[in-house]
Protein backbone atom coordinates (compact mmCIF):
# COMPACT_ATOMS: atom_id res chain seq x y z
CA UNK A 1 0.00 0.00 0.00
CA UNK A 2 2.98 2.36 1.20
CA UNK A 3 4.53 1.72 -1.93
CA UNK A 4 1.55 2.53 -4.46
CA UNK A 5 0.64 5.95 -2.68
CA UNK A 6 4.83 6.88 -2.67
CA UNK A 7 3.69 5.83 -6.83
CA UNK A 8 0.77 7.78 -6.98
CA UNK A 9 2.65 10.77 -4.82
CA UNK A 10 5.51 10.72 -7.12
CA UNK A 11 3.40 10.87 -9.85
CA UNK A 12 1.17 14.00 -9.07
CA UNK A 13 4.19 15.52 -7.86
CA UNK A 14 5.70 15.15 -12.04
CA UNK A 15 1.94 16.55 -12.85
CA UNK A 16 2.44 19.38 -11.16
CA UNK A 17 5.92 20.56 -12.06
CA UNK A 18 4.54 19.83 -15.45
CA UNK A 19 1.94 21.54 -15.22
CA UNK A 20 3.94 24.28 -13.46
CA UNK A 21 6.20 24.73 -17.36
CA UNK A 22 3.12 23.96 -19.29
CA UNK A 23 1.12 26.88 -17.25
CA UNK A 24 2.91 30.24 -18.59
CA UNK A 25 2.86 28.84 -22.20
CA UNK A 26 -1.19 27.97 -21.99
CA UNK A 27 -1.88 31.57 -20.55
CA UNK A 28 0.30 32.86 -23.36
CA UNK A 29 -1.79 30.80 -25.92
CA UNK A 30 -5.31 31.10 -24.19
CA UNK A 31 -4.76 34.98 -23.74
CA UNK A 32 -3.80 35.93 -27.26
CA UNK A 33 -0.75 38.08 -25.51
CA UNK A 34 1.23 38.66 -28.85
CA UNK A 35 4.05 41.36 -28.78
CA UNK A 36 7.19 42.12 -29.49
CA UNK A 37 10.04 39.96 -26.96
CA UNK A 38 10.28 41.81 -23.63
CA UNK A 39 7.69 43.80 -24.45
CA UNK A 40 10.16 46.49 -26.76
CA UNK A 41 8.67 49.15 -29.43
CA UNK A 42 11.78 49.61 -30.71
CA UNK A 43 11.57 48.12 -34.34
CA UNK A 44 14.45 48.03 -36.96
CA UNK A 45 14.27 51.42 -39.35
CA UNK A 46 14.80 50.38 -42.94
CA UNK A 47 17.72 52.07 -44.98
CA UNK A 48 17.47 54.80 -46.69
CA UNK A 49 13.35 55.22 -46.04
CA UNK A 50 12.24 58.48 -45.67
CA UNK A 51 8.76 58.99 -42.88
CA UNK A 52 5.33 60.03 -44.29
CA UNK A 53 3.15 62.11 -43.16
CA UNK A 54 0.13 59.43 -42.68
CA UNK A 55 -3.70 60.33 -42.38
CA UNK A 56 -5.42 56.93 -42.36
CA UNK A 57 -9.51 57.67 -42.62
CA UNK A 58 -12.04 55.34 -41.35
CA UNK A 59 -15.49 55.17 -42.02
CA UNK A 60 -17.91 52.53 -40.47
CA UNK A 61 -19.72 50.33 -42.68
CA UNK A 62 -19.14 51.64 -45.81
CA UNK A 63 -19.77 48.74 -48.07
CA UNK A 64 -17.15 48.06 -51.13
CA UNK A 65 -19.11 49.31 -53.97
CA UNK A 66 -20.31 52.60 -52.74
CA UNK A 67 -18.07 54.68 -54.54
CA UNK A 68 -19.40 57.02 -56.98
CA UNK A 69 -17.38 55.82 -59.83
CA UNK A 70 -18.21 52.39 -59.95
CA UNK A 71 -21.61 53.33 -60.34
CA UNK A 72 -23.47 50.77 -58.08
CA UNK A 73 -26.42 52.47 -57.59
CA UNK A 74 -27.82 55.90 -59.43
CA UNK A 75 -28.00 57.84 -55.81
CA UNK A 76 -24.35 57.20 -54.72
CA UNK A 77 -22.05 60.01 -54.94
CA UNK A 78 -18.67 60.40 -54.25
CA UNK A 79 -16.56 62.73 -55.35
CA UNK A 80 -13.96 63.66 -53.01
CA UNK A 81 -13.20 59.82 -52.68
CA UNK A 82 -13.54 59.75 -56.24
CA UNK A 83 -10.61 61.82 -56.96
CA UNK A 84 -8.64 59.70 -54.33
CA UNK A 85 -9.05 56.66 -56.70
CA UNK A 86 -8.21 58.39 -59.68
CA UNK A 87 -5.24 60.75 -58.51
CA UNK A 88 -4.43 57.29 -56.62
CA UNK A 89 -4.63 53.93 -56.27
CA UNK A 90 -8.15 52.19 -56.15
CA UNK A 91 -7.82 48.81 -54.37
CA UNK A 92 -10.12 46.65 -55.78
CA UNK A 93 -10.06 43.57 -54.02
CA UNK A 94 -9.93 44.69 -49.98
CA UNK A 95 -11.72 43.07 -47.51
CA UNK A 96 -11.63 42.68 -43.27
CA UNK A 97 -11.05 39.59 -42.27
CA UNK A 98 -13.86 39.37 -39.06
CA UNK A 99 -17.08 41.94 -40.87
CA UNK A 100 -17.68 43.62 -37.25
CA UNK A 101 -16.80 47.11 -36.12
CA UNK A 102 -14.82 46.27 -32.95
CA UNK A 103 -12.90 43.10 -34.50
CA UNK A 104 -11.90 44.40 -37.39
CA UNK A 105 -10.71 47.70 -35.96
CA UNK A 106 -8.41 45.42 -33.53
CA UNK A 107 -6.96 44.20 -36.68
CA UNK A 108 -6.23 47.26 -38.22
CA UNK A 109 -4.49 48.65 -35.15
CA UNK A 110 -2.55 45.59 -34.39
CA UNK A 111 -1.75 43.50 -37.62
CA UNK A 112 -3.44 40.75 -35.77
CA UNK A 113 -6.36 38.46 -36.93
CA UNK A 114 -9.23 38.28 -34.08
CA UNK A 115 -8.25 34.86 -33.09
CA UNK A 116 -5.30 36.52 -32.02
CA UNK A 117 -5.86 40.14 -30.37
CA UNK A 118 -9.02 38.26 -28.82
CA UNK A 119 -11.34 41.00 -29.39
CA UNK A 120 -13.94 38.75 -31.37
CA UNK A 121 -17.36 41.04 -30.45
CA UNK A 122 -18.54 44.59 -29.61
CA UNK A 123 -18.30 44.25 -25.76
CA UNK A 124 -14.91 43.28 -24.93
CA UNK A 125 -11.49 45.50 -24.96
CA UNK A 126 -8.10 44.95 -26.47
CA UNK A 127 -5.87 42.97 -24.01
CA UNK A 128 -3.80 45.37 -21.59
CA UNK A 129 -0.72 44.01 -23.82
CA UNK A 130 -1.19 44.61 -27.11
CA UNK A 131 0.72 47.03 -29.07
CA UNK A 132 -1.22 49.41 -31.56
CA UNK A 133 0.92 50.63 -34.54
CA UNK A 134 1.20 54.12 -33.42
CA UNK A 135 2.68 52.72 -30.39
CA UNK A 136 5.83 51.98 -32.35
CA UNK A 137 5.50 55.48 -34.78
CA UNK A 138 5.70 56.85 -31.34
CA UNK A 139 9.38 55.96 -30.69
CA UNK A 140 10.88 57.51 -33.85
CA UNK A 141 9.21 60.97 -33.15
CA UNK A 142 5.66 60.74 -34.71
CA UNK A 143 2.90 62.69 -33.44
CA UNK A 144 -0.09 61.01 -33.35
CA UNK A 145 -3.73 61.77 -33.33
CA UNK A 146 -6.82 59.59 -32.89
CA UNK A 147 -10.14 61.85 -33.82
CA UNK A 148 -13.58 60.01 -33.87
CA UNK A 149 -14.87 56.21 -32.73
CA UNK A 150 -13.15 53.75 -30.84
CA UNK A 151 -15.89 51.54 -30.02
CA UNK A 152 -13.99 48.46 -28.55
CA UNK A 153 -15.26 47.26 -25.17
CA UNK A 154 -17.44 48.82 -23.12
CA UNK A 155 -19.08 52.05 -22.83
CA UNK A 156 -15.85 54.41 -22.44
CA UNK A 157 -14.55 57.00 -24.18
CA UNK A 158 -10.89 57.09 -22.19
CA UNK A 159 -7.56 58.07 -24.15
CA UNK A 160 -5.85 54.95 -25.17
CA UNK A 161 -2.51 53.91 -25.23
CA UNK A 162 -0.55 55.02 -28.70
CA UNK A 163 -1.97 58.47 -29.32
CA UNK A 164 -0.88 62.17 -28.27
CA UNK A 165 -3.89 63.43 -29.09
CA UNK A 166 -7.42 62.11 -28.75
CA UNK A 167 -10.86 62.89 -29.29
CA UNK A 168 -13.35 60.46 -29.05
CA UNK A 169 -16.87 59.45 -27.82
CA UNK A 170 -18.67 56.64 -25.91
CA UNK A 171 -19.94 53.50 -27.83
CA UNK A 172 -21.52 54.28 -30.99
CA UNK A 173 -21.51 58.07 -30.76
CA UNK A 174 -24.55 60.46 -32.05
CA UNK A 175 -24.76 61.85 -35.08
CA UNK A 176 -26.30 65.09 -33.71
CA UNK A 177 -25.49 66.63 -30.14
CA UNK A 178 -26.60 64.73 -26.96
CA UNK A 179 -25.75 64.68 -23.54
CA UNK A 180 -22.37 62.58 -23.75
CA UNK A 181 -20.49 64.81 -25.39
CA UNK A 182 -16.94 64.31 -26.75
CA UNK A 183 -13.79 62.79 -24.77
CA UNK A 184 -10.71 65.65 -25.87
CA UNK A 185 -7.70 64.52 -24.13
CA UNK A 186 -9.02 63.25 -20.94
CA UNK A 187 -11.53 66.56 -20.87
CA UNK A 188 -15.52 66.16 -21.35
CA UNK A 189 -16.91 68.87 -23.90
CA UNK A 190 -19.85 69.14 -25.49
CA UNK A 191 -20.60 67.84 -28.61
CA UNK A 192 -21.65 71.25 -31.43
CA UNK A 193 -22.78 70.03 -34.51
CA UNK A 194 -23.34 67.15 -36.92
CA UNK A 195 -20.77 64.30 -35.53
CA UNK A 196 -18.83 64.13 -39.26
CA UNK A 197 -18.40 68.03 -39.45
CA UNK A 198 -16.96 68.67 -35.97
CA UNK A 199 -14.86 65.48 -36.07
CA UNK A 200 -13.44 66.83 -39.13
CA UNK A 201 -12.90 70.01 -37.25
CA UNK A 202 -10.76 68.47 -34.90
CA UNK A 203 -8.83 66.84 -37.54
CA UNK A 204 -7.99 70.28 -38.93
CA UNK A 205 -7.33 71.88 -35.66
CA UNK A 206 -4.43 68.76 -35.28
CA UNK A 207 -3.32 69.39 -38.77
CA UNK A 208 -2.98 73.02 -38.03
CA UNK A 209 -1.55 73.33 -34.89
CA UNK A 210 1.20 69.95 -34.98
CA UNK A 211 4.72 70.55 -34.15
CA UNK A 212 5.83 71.57 -37.65
CA UNK A 213 9.31 69.69 -36.97
CA UNK A 214 7.82 66.16 -36.96
CA UNK A 215 6.36 64.01 -38.76
CA UNK A 216 2.71 63.24 -38.02
CA UNK A 217 -0.05 60.13 -38.49
CA UNK A 218 -3.59 60.44 -37.97
CA UNK A 219 -6.06 58.24 -37.55
CA UNK A 220 -9.39 59.82 -38.35
CA UNK A 221 -12.28 57.19 -37.55
CA UNK A 222 -15.69 58.68 -38.57
CA UNK A 223 -19.03 57.50 -37.21
CA UNK A 224 -20.67 57.38 -40.47
CA UNK A 225 -21.83 55.42 -42.17
CA UNK A 226 -23.26 53.31 -39.09
CA UNK A 227 -26.87 52.60 -38.73
CA UNK A 228 -29.23 54.49 -37.97
CA UNK A 229 -28.22 56.99 -41.20
CA UNK A 230 -28.09 60.20 -40.66
CA UNK A 231 -27.09 62.87 -43.05
CA UNK A 232 -25.69 66.38 -42.55
CA UNK A 233 -29.11 68.11 -42.44
CA UNK A 234 -27.95 70.05 -45.85
CA UNK A 235 -28.22 66.34 -47.85
CA UNK A 236 -31.04 65.38 -46.28
CA UNK A 237 -33.48 63.92 -49.27
CA UNK A 238 -31.43 64.44 -51.67
CA UNK A 239 -31.59 60.84 -53.67
CA UNK A 240 -34.81 60.99 -53.02
CA UNK A 241 -35.82 60.77 -56.43
CA UNK A 242 -33.88 58.09 -57.12
CA UNK A 243 -34.81 54.31 -57.28
CA UNK A 244 -33.00 51.42 -55.38
CA UNK A 245 -31.66 48.61 -57.84
CA UNK A 246 -32.26 45.53 -55.78
CA UNK A 247 -29.27 43.02 -55.79
CA UNK A 248 -30.11 39.26 -57.57
CA UNK A 249 -30.09 37.60 -54.57
CA UNK A 250 -32.15 39.19 -52.39
CA UNK A 251 -35.37 37.20 -54.33
CA UNK A 252 -36.35 34.04 -52.30
CA UNK A 253 -34.79 31.01 -53.87
CA UNK A 254 -32.12 32.58 -55.73
CA UNK A 255 -29.37 30.82 -54.75
CA UNK A 256 -28.61 26.90 -55.22
CA UNK A 257 -27.73 24.68 -52.14
CA UNK A 258 -28.07 27.64 -49.83
CA UNK A 259 -27.90 26.90 -46.13
CA UNK A 260 -31.10 26.51 -43.92
CA UNK A 261 -29.52 29.45 -41.49
CA UNK A 262 -29.21 31.94 -44.55
CA UNK A 263 -33.06 30.97 -45.11
CA UNK A 264 -34.50 31.37 -42.00
CA UNK A 265 -32.30 34.43 -41.46
CA UNK A 266 -34.41 35.77 -44.27
CA UNK A 267 -37.00 36.47 -41.41
CA UNK A 268 -35.10 37.62 -38.63
CA UNK A 269 -33.33 40.83 -37.44
CA UNK A 270 -30.57 41.23 -39.91
CA UNK A 271 -32.89 39.88 -42.73
CA UNK A 272 -35.35 41.38 -45.35
CA UNK A 273 -38.45 40.17 -44.25
CA UNK A 274 -38.04 41.63 -40.61
CA UNK A 275 -35.17 44.06 -40.87
CA UNK A 276 -34.28 45.22 -37.02
CA UNK A 277 -37.69 43.99 -35.93
CA UNK A 278 -39.39 46.89 -38.30
CA UNK A 279 -40.98 46.86 -42.08
CA UNK A 280 -38.34 49.12 -42.80
CA UNK A 281 -38.26 49.53 -46.92
CA UNK A 282 -34.14 48.61 -47.67
CA UNK A 283 -34.55 50.64 -50.94
CA UNK A 284 -35.33 53.88 -49.09
CA UNK A 285 -32.74 52.60 -46.44
CA UNK A 286 -29.88 52.59 -48.91
CA UNK A 287 -30.79 55.95 -50.11
CA UNK A 288 -30.55 57.44 -46.70
CA UNK A 289 -27.03 55.66 -45.93
CA UNK A 290 -25.86 57.42 -49.64
CA UNK A 291 -27.11 60.62 -48.25
CA UNK A 292 -24.97 59.67 -44.74
CA UNK A 293 -22.13 59.11 -46.90
CA UNK A 294 -22.32 62.15 -48.68
CA UNK A 295 -21.59 63.82 -45.94
CA UNK A 296 -18.52 61.96 -45.15
CA UNK A 297 -16.97 62.37 -48.77
CA UNK A 298 -18.11 66.48 -48.19
CA UNK A 299 -15.54 66.17 -45.17
CA UNK A 300 -12.88 63.95 -46.78
CA UNK A 301 -12.71 66.78 -49.50
CA UNK A 302 -11.88 69.21 -46.67
CA UNK A 303 -9.05 67.40 -45.18
CA UNK A 304 -7.52 67.15 -48.78
CA UNK A 305 -8.13 70.99 -49.20
CA UNK A 306 -5.96 71.41 -45.71
CA UNK A 307 -3.44 69.58 -47.02
CA UNK A 308 -3.27 71.62 -50.02
CA UNK A 309 -3.12 74.95 -48.12
CA UNK A 310 -0.25 73.41 -45.88
CA UNK A 311 1.62 72.16 -49.16
CA UNK A 312 1.25 68.27 -48.11
CA UNK A 313 -1.03 67.17 -50.67
CA UNK A 314 1.57 65.63 -52.47
CA UNK A 315 3.90 63.64 -50.03
CA UNK A 316 1.31 62.80 -47.59
CA UNK A 317 0.07 59.32 -47.84
CA UNK A 318 -3.56 58.72 -47.33
CA UNK A 319 -5.08 55.46 -47.00
CA UNK A 320 -9.11 55.18 -46.69
CA UNK A 321 -11.12 52.07 -45.79
CA UNK A 322 -14.48 50.84 -44.65
CA UNK A 323 -14.06 49.16 -41.06
CA UNK A 324 -16.85 46.16 -42.99
CA UNK A 325 -18.94 45.51 -45.76
CA UNK A 326 -22.49 46.21 -45.76
CA UNK A 327 -25.92 44.13 -47.11
CA UNK A 328 -28.54 45.49 -48.43
CA UNK A 329 -30.47 42.36 -50.20
CA UNK A 330 -27.58 40.25 -50.78
CA UNK A 331 -28.72 37.03 -50.13
CA UNK A 332 -31.93 38.32 -48.72
CA UNK A 333 -29.72 39.87 -45.40
CA UNK A 334 -29.10 43.23 -44.45
CA UNK A 335 -26.51 44.64 -42.15
CA UNK A 336 -22.77 42.23 -42.23
CA UNK A 337 -21.18 39.34 -40.20
CA UNK A 338 -21.25 37.01 -42.67
CA UNK A 339 -18.66 35.36 -45.23
CA UNK A 340 -20.27 37.08 -48.39
CA UNK A 341 -18.68 39.92 -50.36
CA UNK A 342 -20.97 42.69 -49.42
CA UNK A 343 -19.95 42.12 -45.93
CA UNK A 344 -16.54 41.12 -46.07
CA UNK A 345 -15.40 43.20 -48.98
CA UNK A 346 -14.93 47.01 -48.24
CA UNK A 347 -13.19 50.51 -50.34
CA UNK A 348 -9.72 50.87 -50.06
CA UNK A 349 -8.14 53.65 -51.38
CA UNK A 350 -4.14 55.30 -51.71
CA UNK A 351 -3.43 58.44 -52.94
CA UNK A 352 0.13 59.83 -52.63
CA UNK A 353 1.50 61.55 -55.99
CA UNK A 354 5.24 61.22 -54.59
CA UNK A 355 4.86 57.51 -54.45
CA UNK A 356 1.73 56.49 -55.93
CA UNK A 357 0.77 57.04 -60.11
CA UNK A 358 -2.71 58.29 -60.44
CA UNK A 359 -4.84 55.51 -61.85
CA UNK A 360 -3.29 52.57 -60.05
CA UNK A 361 -5.53 49.74 -59.84
CA UNK A 362 -4.25 46.97 -57.14
CA UNK A 363 -5.86 43.71 -58.04
CA UNK A 364 -4.12 41.52 -55.06
CA UNK A 365 -5.72 40.29 -51.86
CA UNK A 366 -5.21 42.78 -49.30
CA UNK A 367 -7.22 43.18 -45.81
CA UNK A 368 -7.12 45.34 -42.21
CA UNK A 369 -4.29 42.84 -41.03
CA UNK A 370 -2.24 44.43 -43.39
CA UNK A 371 -2.46 47.93 -42.62
CA UNK A 372 -0.30 48.17 -39.26
CA UNK A 373 2.72 47.12 -41.37
CA UNK A 374 1.81 49.33 -44.42
CA UNK A 375 1.72 52.21 -42.04
CA UNK A 376 5.08 50.92 -40.69
CA UNK A 377 6.70 50.92 -43.83
CA UNK A 378 5.37 54.12 -44.83
CA UNK A 379 6.96 55.28 -41.93
CA UNK A 380 10.38 53.45 -42.24
CA UNK A 381 9.85 50.77 -40.36
CA UNK A 382 10.56 47.33 -40.40
CA UNK A 383 6.88 45.68 -39.41
CA UNK A 384 7.24 42.85 -36.26
CA UNK A 385 7.34 39.82 -37.15
CA UNK A 386 4.26 38.46 -35.18
CA UNK A 387 2.19 40.46 -36.85
CA UNK A 388 -0.08 38.32 -39.37
CA UNK A 389 -0.63 41.10 -42.55
CA UNK A 390 1.70 42.52 -45.19
CA UNK A 391 2.71 45.66 -46.16
CA UNK A 392 1.15 46.57 -49.22
CA UNK A 393 3.25 50.09 -50.14
CA UNK A 394 5.07 47.66 -52.58
CA UNK A 395 1.84 47.04 -54.69
CA UNK A 396 0.89 50.74 -54.47
CA UNK A 397 3.85 51.63 -56.28
CA UNK A 398 3.43 49.09 -59.29
CA UNK A 399 6.65 46.76 -57.50
CA UNK A 400 6.36 43.07 -57.83
CA UNK A 401 6.49 41.28 -55.23
CA UNK A 402 5.30 37.96 -53.71
CA UNK A 403 1.53 37.87 -52.48
CA UNK A 404 -1.09 35.74 -50.39
CA UNK A 405 -3.04 33.21 -52.41
CA UNK A 406 -5.69 33.43 -49.38
CA UNK A 407 -7.11 35.24 -46.35
CA UNK A 408 -8.62 34.10 -43.34
CA UNK A 409 -12.17 35.46 -42.66
CA UNK A 410 -13.53 34.26 -39.02
CA UNK A 411 -16.87 35.51 -37.31
CA UNK A 412 -17.66 34.04 -33.50
CA UNK A 413 -21.55 33.57 -33.02
CA UNK A 414 -23.14 36.07 -30.47
CA UNK A 415 -25.80 35.62 -28.17
CA UNK A 416 -27.08 38.99 -29.22
CA UNK A 417 -27.42 38.10 -32.65
CA UNK A 418 -28.23 34.21 -32.82
CA UNK A 419 -29.51 34.04 -35.80
CA UNK A 420 -25.64 33.85 -37.44
CA UNK A 421 -23.62 31.20 -36.84
CA UNK A 422 -19.53 30.77 -36.01
CA UNK A 423 -18.20 30.54 -39.49
CA UNK A 424 -14.96 30.72 -40.51
CA UNK A 425 -13.87 30.91 -44.61
CA UNK A 426 -11.03 31.07 -47.01
CA UNK A 427 -10.66 33.56 -49.65
CA UNK A 428 -8.72 33.25 -52.50
CA UNK A 429 -8.43 35.09 -56.04
CA UNK A 430 -10.91 32.03 -57.55
CA UNK A 431 -12.61 30.22 -55.33
CA UNK A 432 -13.98 30.94 -51.81
CA UNK A 433 -15.03 28.49 -48.85
CA UNK A 434 -17.43 28.95 -45.84
CA UNK A 435 -16.77 26.73 -43.01
CA UNK A 436 -19.41 26.67 -39.94
CA UNK A 437 -19.05 25.67 -36.44
CA UNK A 438 -22.16 24.46 -33.97
CA UNK A 439 -24.70 23.78 -36.53
CA UNK A 440 -26.36 21.21 -38.62
CA UNK A 441 -26.24 22.51 -41.79
CA UNK A 442 -24.24 22.74 -44.96
CA UNK A 443 -20.83 24.59 -45.81
CA UNK A 444 -20.58 26.53 -49.02
CA UNK A 445 -18.03 27.05 -52.05
CA UNK A 446 -18.53 29.63 -54.82
CA UNK A 447 -16.65 30.32 -57.96
CA UNK A 448 -15.79 33.71 -57.78
CA UNK A 449 -14.78 34.12 -61.40
CA UNK A 450 -17.73 32.69 -62.92
CA UNK A 451 -20.37 33.35 -60.14
CA UNK A 452 -19.45 36.57 -58.56
CA UNK A 453 -22.68 37.38 -57.04
CA UNK A 454 -22.37 33.60 -54.67
CA UNK A 455 -25.68 32.40 -56.51
CA UNK A 456 -25.02 28.36 -56.49
CA UNK A 457 -22.87 26.71 -53.37
CA UNK A 458 -20.23 24.00 -55.09
CA UNK A 459 -19.52 22.38 -51.83
CA UNK A 460 -21.25 19.37 -52.92
CA UNK A 461 -20.25 19.28 -56.60
CA UNK A 462 -18.32 16.35 -57.76
CA UNK A 463 -16.16 18.52 -60.08
CA UNK A 464 -15.17 20.63 -57.12
CA UNK A 465 -13.92 18.14 -54.16
CA UNK A 466 -10.07 18.23 -54.75
CA UNK A 467 -10.67 22.42 -53.97
CA UNK A 468 -12.90 22.04 -51.08
CA UNK A 469 -10.11 19.13 -49.47
CA UNK A 470 -7.42 21.86 -50.22
CA UNK A 471 -9.06 24.95 -48.92
CA UNK A 472 -10.56 23.11 -45.64
CA UNK A 473 -6.86 22.15 -45.42
CA UNK A 474 -5.46 26.00 -45.62
CA UNK A 475 -7.95 27.22 -43.87
CA UNK A 476 -7.00 25.15 -40.65
CA UNK A 477 -3.55 25.06 -41.34
CA UNK A 478 -3.99 29.25 -41.18
CA UNK A 479 -5.65 28.72 -38.13
CA UNK A 480 -3.25 26.05 -36.30
CA UNK A 481 -0.16 29.15 -37.04
CA UNK A 482 -1.52 31.18 -33.90
CA UNK A 483 -4.10 30.40 -31.52
CA UNK A 484 -6.88 29.73 -34.06
CA UNK A 485 -8.27 26.51 -32.89
CA UNK A 486 -10.34 27.57 -29.71
CA UNK A 487 -13.72 29.25 -29.95
CA UNK A 488 -13.75 32.12 -27.05
CA UNK A 489 -16.78 31.98 -25.20
CA UNK A 490 -17.62 35.32 -23.26
CA UNK A 491 -20.73 36.05 -20.33
CA UNK A 492 -23.93 37.12 -21.72
CA UNK A 493 -24.52 40.85 -22.44
CA UNK A 494 -26.91 42.56 -23.77
CA UNK A 495 -30.27 42.20 -25.05
CA UNK A 496 -30.86 39.24 -27.88
CA UNK A 497 -32.51 40.10 -31.24
CA UNK A 498 -33.63 37.01 -31.61
CA UNK A 499 -37.62 37.39 -33.28
CA UNK A 500 -39.58 36.16 -36.52
CA UNK A 501 -42.40 37.66 -38.45
CA UNK A 502 -45.66 35.39 -38.32
CA UNK A 503 -46.23 36.74 -41.52
CA UNK A 504 -42.66 35.92 -43.05
CA UNK A 505 -41.44 33.27 -44.93
CA UNK A 506 -41.51 29.39 -42.40
CA UNK A 507 -38.38 27.81 -41.41
CA UNK A 508 -36.42 26.42 -43.89
CA UNK A 509 -36.56 22.16 -44.24
CA UNK A 510 -33.68 19.72 -44.57
CA UNK A 511 -32.51 19.28 -47.61
CA UNK A 512 -33.24 16.10 -50.00
CA UNK A 513 -29.39 15.24 -49.45
CA UNK A 514 -30.07 15.03 -46.19
CA UNK A 515 -32.98 12.43 -45.78
CA UNK A 516 -33.52 8.80 -46.18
Amino acid sequence: MMKQNFKANHYYRLLFVAIGFALPLFTLAQNGVVRQPNGSLTLQKIAGAKPRNIIFILTDDHRYDALGFLKAQTFIKTPSLDKLASGGAYLKNAFVTTSLCSPSRASILTGLYAHKHKVVDNNNPVDANLVFYPQYLQQIGYQTAMIGKWHMGGDHDEPQRGFNYWVSFKGQGSYLPEANGLNVNGKHVAQKGYITDELTDYAIDFLKNRDKNKPFMLYLSHKGVHADFVPAARNKGMFKDHTFVAPLTMAPGSCTDAPMWLQNQRNSWHGVEFPYHSSLDIGEYYKRYAETLYSVDENVGRVLDELQKEGLLNSTLIIYMGDNGFQFGEHGLIDKRTAYEASMRVPMLAYCPDLIKPGTVVSNVVANIDVAETLLDAAGLKAPSYMDGTSFLPLLQGKNTEWRKGLLYEYYWERNFPQTPTIHALRGDRYKYIHYTGIWDTDELYDLQNDPQETKNLIRDSAYQNVVTKMNKDMFDELKKGQGMFVPLYPDNGGKNDLRSKSGSRAAEFPDYLLR
